[in-house]
């Protein structure tokens, strides 16, 4: 049982990408915290799996397979989650896709496929879950998923970097707007992190750029899916009761902005 100030207990919470990395290691650690877990994800199989891992540890979970970028499965899913559990106070929107390729010979559909998946899926995610907490007079936590991206300019990152500027820019007007409402957003900014997202087919790429990671890190090492998982339980919990508006950076120090 996590001291009482990371207790989830009795709480209900929405995690998109839930299916594998990042989203799967953040479900598992809320319902391991007592909070009862929606997970969200167009991976039915992965989804599944985190489901089965979180009730073999005696958690409770609901699946939803949906694509993010519509909005109307989003709210769909939202209202579902809302009507199975009696409410909702947390939405953790992390689903995301990585794409890389020059700013002069990015097309306009890799561009639009990107910014609709990671940032109008995160969009969609965090208009419904407000939606949900004021109707309801909920003292909730939305919690977005950024990226180191968005402290440096990266070859063949403008997509990626792009959308998730938008998404901090997204998170700090929603603060601004829903404060009043008692609900925290806030956002998780990670740098280089293991998943099956960041993997590469070719194992010495792999092993070169984690490599360049490990070197440029005060820590000397990449990141793993539970170090992002504790960053968002912490933001999603009463211990960050005073804090919202902002960018928490667990990168292992690459980035040190003011």
């Amino acid at each position: 049982m996590p001291v009482k100030a990371y207790d989830l207990t009795g709480r209900t919470s929405f995690v998109t990408g839930a299916a594998s990395g990042i989203g799967r290691s953040t479900a598992a650690l809320l319902a391991e915290a007592g909070a009862t877990v929606h997970c969200a994800d167009r991976d039915a199989q992965g989804l599944h799996e985190t489901a089965a891992l979180i009730k073999e540890a005696g958690g409770t979970a609901h699946t939803h397979t949906l694509d993010v970028s519509d909005h109307d499965q989003v709210a769909e899913a939202v209202a579902t989650a809302v009507e199975t559990s009696g409410g909702l106070d947390i939405m953790a929107a992390i689903a995301g896709v990585m794409h890389s390729s020059p700013a002069l010979e990015t097309p306009d559909e890799d561009l639009d496929r990107v910014l609709a998946i990671n940032f109008k899926g995160v969009l969609y995610a965090c208009q419904e879950a407000a939606r949900a907490m004021i109707a309801a007079g909920t003292r909730g936590s939305i919690v977005t998923m950024a990226s180191g991206a968005v402290d440096t300019g990266g070859p063949g990152l403008l997509c990626y970097g792009a959308a998730k500027a938008a998404v901090v820019q997204l998170t700090k007007t929603l603060a601004t707007e829903v404060g009043p409402h008692g609900i925290r957003v806030n956002a998780v900014a990670p740098g280089w992190i293991r998943t099956p997202m960041t993997t590469r087919h070719d194992e010495s790429i792999q092993a070169h750029t984690e490599a360049l990671m490990v070197r440029m890190s005060p820590l000397g090492r990449v990141g793993a899916p539970d170090d992002i998982a504790h960053a968002v339980l912490h933001l999603a919990s009463d211990a960050a009761a005073f804090t919202t508006g902002q960018i928490l950076r667990p990168n292992g120090g690459v980035a040190m902005p003011w």
